[in-house]
């Protein structure tokens, strides 16, 4: 791959999807592309290039490779403070009889489905704590269509849930195999559906009690994380909260905003309006 084919890529790359790739990753670009073009049979960059970028074909071809380029291998109960925070917010609400409705939770950037499960995991947990109907639901979106093919199966290799207590694995999960399938009541909870966090504007204005955003601005240039998190914000509902990766952002703030939770994880509530200072 020549510097001209790289940075050709690298732009198609970012314009579609927003993730820059730094020259390091120059050579996972070139492998992943590579790869994909032997399954095809074609030699040059340069006509795959044309294959991707042209028609309906394009269209099919490019849902191939995105995945290959921006997919990552995560895990159940990845970053357990950021998600016993969501516990106690859930949990809160209910003690409160706070509840205004269903409790919605946006997981963005959710790749293979192990977020959002999580999410609703927990989230029914406090729903069962309180011998409440469990009011609730995960909107869970990605850019790769076959990721969401395989979250919507909740069938995963057991190594994905090593991170989860003895408990949750009894409570969610069933034995396929050699694998681990996430149970009926927890799969209903979550909808999985496509989306670009470039395109934010042209999903469904719902707001959300929780939007989980975590390992994915890490991708973007400093300009664009914060252009994504701002259009995030007016998503929110009142009290709402905004959960992001640990120093995924740092110099960013919004005046609807206050940060919560502690040092070991970075969340920041809306504030209501009639809590709002002048």
């Amino acid at each position: 791959m020549s510097d001209t084919e790289f940075q050709q890529w690298s732009k198609l790359l970012e314009d579609r999807t927003g993730i820059q790739v730094a020259p390091h990753q120059r050579a996972f670009l070139q492998t992943q592309i590579a790869s994909r073009m032997r399954e095809l049979d074609c030699a040059d960059y340069r006509d795959y290039l044309s294959q991707v970028i042209d028609g309906l074909q394009g269209i099919v071809e490019w849902s191939v490779l995105v995945d290959r380029l921006v997919v990552k291998e995560t895990s159940f109960f990845r970053h357990r403070p950021s998600i016993e925070y969501v516990r106690r917010l859930v949990q809160s609400r209910i003690d409160n009889q706070s509840l205004n409705g269903s409790f919605d939770i946006w997981s963005v950037g959710c790749a293979t489905g192990e977020e959002p499960y999580t999410l609703a995991m927990v989230t029914n947990d406090c729903f069962e704590l309180g011998a409440l109907e469990p009011y609730f639901g995960v909107t869970a979106t990605d850019i790769s269509m076959p990721s969401l093919q395989k979250a919507r199966l909740g069938l995963y290799p057991a190594r994905r849930a090593e991170l989860a207590t003895q408990q949750e694995r009894a409570r969610y999960f069933t034995t396929v195999g050699n694998n681990l399938q996430v149970v009926d009541k927890i799969r209903d909870r979550v909808c999985f559906t496509h989306g670009n966090v470039l395109e934010i504007n042209k999903m469904p204005a719902v707001p959300m009690d929780v939007i989980f955003c975590q390992n994915l601005l890490i991708y973007f240039r400093r300009w664009r994380r914060r252009e994504i998190l701002n259009l995030l914000v007016e998503r929110l509902k009142p009290n709402g909260v905004l959960v992001v990766g640990l120093g995924e952002i740092t110099d960013w703030n919004h005046p609807k905003l206050k940060r919560v939770g502690g040092d070991e994880i970075q969340a920041y509530m809306r504030i209501a309006a009639g809590n709002a200072r002048g």
